[in-house]
């Protein structure tokens, strides 16, 4: 099942290549790969969350759509609020680390700053109880992903 869904992924940054957004039809995209429209609800739902820089809208029905829409780094508040509402209170170890590779794919961070923002968001580096690890985990990582925005907007000034 990965590999197909790492085809359909594929597929469809393909298509999104140049633009910022697209719309599909989830059958019509079901029927193109033979599987069940629940395989393409399974990659949108892990490939192209906020984690990934992505945002999608649907309306279901018989003209019913999947709108998939590449979250734009140049609106930076945008993004850090973004991003921000989405750790919350309390983020897993591997949602985190999708928001930090997000932020090395917009360039916010080099691969170093990613390393390390991974290093302090593991659950190895968190000795608390496992109930604990996850709000602890969103607290570091919106203080983290704050100051690599504010360090962004220096760098650019």
């Amino acid at each position: 099942m990965a590999q197909l869904s790492d085809t359909i992924e594929n597929f469809i940054k393909e298509l999104m290549c140049e633009d910022k957004q697209i719309e599909l039809r989830r059958n019509e995209l079901a029927q193109h790969f033979g599987c069940a429209p629940s395989q393409i609800n399974y990659v949108l739902a892990t490939r192209f969350s906020v984690d990934h820089g992505y945002i999608i809208e649907s309306r279901r029905g018989g003209g019913g759509f999947v709108r998939i829409l590449r979250i734009q780094t140049s609106t930076g508040q945008n993004l850090l609020s973004r991003l921000l509402e989405r750790i919350g209170t309390s983020i897993s170890e591997e949602s985190s680390n999708a928001i930090i590779r997000q932020l090395y794919e917009s360039k916010i961070v080099t691969a170093s700053e990613a390393r390390i923002m991974s290093a302090a968001v593991a659950k190895n580096s968190l000795a608390l109880p496992v109930s604990a690890k996850d709000t602890l985990r969103a607290a570091i990582l919106k203080n983290i992903v704050t100051q690599a925005f504010k360090n962004r907007e220096e760098e650019n000034q």
